[in-house]
């Protein structure tokens, strides 16, 4: 399960051109791990066949548009749960702890509750406690995917995806609030402290955010490859 929430949080990162070179390793990842409920791998096939097409600063204008022109749509976590309150900020420090304390530093300037570094740090964990780890916000994955399919985006699957491969689903209870307290969006308003940027956690493992789950994908394919071959020897 490791590959498939490492590419997973890859596809949610800000569109570069290491990630489109690296969509055919993403897609073979994924179906070789085979972590993932067939609906759900099918459902990511246009998000990866248009990321493997598009020219990569039309990627760059979708995904911003999207996360970064939508409050609605934030992929910070605790946005949708205390908006700008102070709660929010001792929810950070409070999660911020949780890596720490698994021996985890997060190296950047993404806060801890965004959702490609909290799926990667998830993929760190052994599986039964990553897909508690992951049911914990279900609620927050479940509004954000159904908001994006209102939208028609393909990132919805993602979030579908992460969701298939949570302990529990969504409290319906909470879902239902967040829906009727969901901001109104400003199309003008553009929060530069949302903007995408590289992300690493540094300590008992590596990682290096969209850029790093590429090239830890690229060595695992070299792995197996080698492993085949030592096999057949």
């Amino acid at each position: 399960m490791r590959l498939t929430l490492r590419a997973l949080a890859a596809l949610l990162g800000y569109p570069s051109e290491a990630l489109k070179a690296a969509i055919p390793e993403i897609r073979d990842a994924l179906r070789t791990e085979r972590a993932l409920p067939r609906p759900a791998l099918r459902r990511l096939g246009p998000l990866l066949d248009r990321l493997a097409r598009e020219e990569v600063l039309e990627a760059q204008a979708t995904y911003s548009e999207l996360f970064d022109r939508s409050r609605s749509l934030s992929l910070h976590l605790f946005e949708h749960v205390h908006g700008d309150s102070r709660e929010r900020g001792q929810a950070l420090v409070d999660l911020g702890q949780q890596y720490l304390d698994r021996g985890f530093l997060l190296d950047g300037p993404e806060l801890p509750d965004f959702v490609p570094v909290f799926v990667e740090f998830a993929s760190c964990l052994p599986p039964e406690e990553a897909r508690e780890w992951l049911g914990e916000p279900a609620h927050v994955l479940a509004a954000l995917e159904e908001r994006l399919s209102r939208r028609g985006s393909d990132y919805a699957a993602v979030l579908g995806a992460i969701l298939a491969l949570a302990a529990a689903g969504p409290d319906h209870a909470a879902l239902d609030e967040l829906q009727r307290s969901a901001p109104a969006d400003d199309p003008s308003r553009i929060d530069e402290d949302w903007e995408e940027a590289a992300v690493s956690f540094m300590g008992a493992h590596e990682m290096g955010g969209p850029t790093g789950i590429v090239a830890r994908l690229r060595a695992a394919g070299k792995a197996m490859v080698a492993a085949g071959r030592g096999a057949k020897g």
